[in-house]
């Protein structure tokens, strides 16, 4: 069987370039999208120069420009690039929750969705802490990147990894694209970026991610949850207060019906007593 494969993204040497995105849509024969109404073309987002704005169901991969001004001096700005993608997660939140198990662990350990066993439910959707899946508008089914899984079965480099000009999307085997970015951070600590790190790397994020990111600044910063939950991890949790709830409604309730039936005949006569000035309707 082979090693487990993915994605290194060193976001310290994206240029923005989109070339992932263009190849990404080129191999999938993804359309462009679309503006406001489906006969228009999409517009630009006037949000720097993300005009794609986030996944979708057209859009498995999302350059993101993160602006952050500088104190230099005014009008001046720093930019953030990240080519990002599925992460296909070691525990994947959506393998999880998929009720026809449309969403299948490859052999390459990539998260990989069967179309024709979809049956639209949208629950991985939901499920994701990524945002990465998204319905299609015309079939009706859950899209997302694939790790080009039909070019993996061709010993072919994914379309994005083979586009990129500058090596930022780096694909290969888990355990070296590890060992080559330990390598990378510990250069960027000797040339003063501390805050240079790995994201996804190792087993504290969803059991470790096949795609994962050297950033230099904090997850937030980018949009990525610093710890995302699989969703059964808080079953227990929501059970417990579940079953706490309903004891205590149940002993309220309790206690409410013995106040009730242990008053004395005395208040129980004072209670059915009639109000003062009221009239007593005779007995026919």
């Amino acid at each position: 069987m082979p090693e487990p494969k993915g994605f290194f993204t060193d976001t310290t040497v994206c240029i923005g370039c989109k070339a992932c995105q263009v190849a990404c849509h080129q191999w999938n024969d993804l359309p462009a999208g679309h503006g406001r109404s489906r006969s228009e073309l999409p517009v630009l987002s006037g949000n720097s120069y993300d005009n794609t704005g986030s996944f979708s169901d057209v859009n498995w991969r999302h350059v993101k420009f993160i602006e952050q001004p500088l104190t230099q001096g005014p009008n001046r700005v720093a930019w953030l690039m990240m080519s990002d993608v599925c992460k296909h997660c070691v525990n994947a939140p959506c393998l999880e929750v998929c009720p026809t198990g449309a969403i299948l662990r490859t052999e390459f350990d990539s998260v990989f969705i069967s179309e024709p066993a979809c049956n639209g439910c949208r629950d991985c959707v939901s499920a994701c802490p990524f945002g990465v899946i998204h319905m299609s508008e015309s079939r009706g089914v859950a899209q997302k990147c694939t790790l080009c899984y039909d070019r993996l079965k061709n010993e072919m480099v994914p379309a994005c990894a083979q586009a990129c000009p500058t090596n930022s999307i780096q694909f290969d085997t888990i355990a070296n694209l590890k060992r080559r970015a330990e390598q990378r951070v510990s250069q960027l600590h000797r040339e003063g970026v501390r805050a240079a790190h790995l994201y996804g790397a190792d087993d504290k994020v969803l059991g470790g991610l096949n795609s994962f990111y050297l950033l230099v600044d904090k997850p937030e910063v980018y949009g990525l949850p610093s710890n995302p939950k699989v969703p059964s991890r808080s079953v227990v949790q929501s059970s417990f207060w579940g079953i706490m709830t309903a004891i205590m409604t149940g002993l309220g309730m309790l206690f409410a019906f013995r106040s009730r039936t242990t008053r004395s005949p005395l208040d129980r006569a004072e209670t059915q007593k009639p109000a003062a000035g009221a009239k007593e309707r005779p007995i026919t």
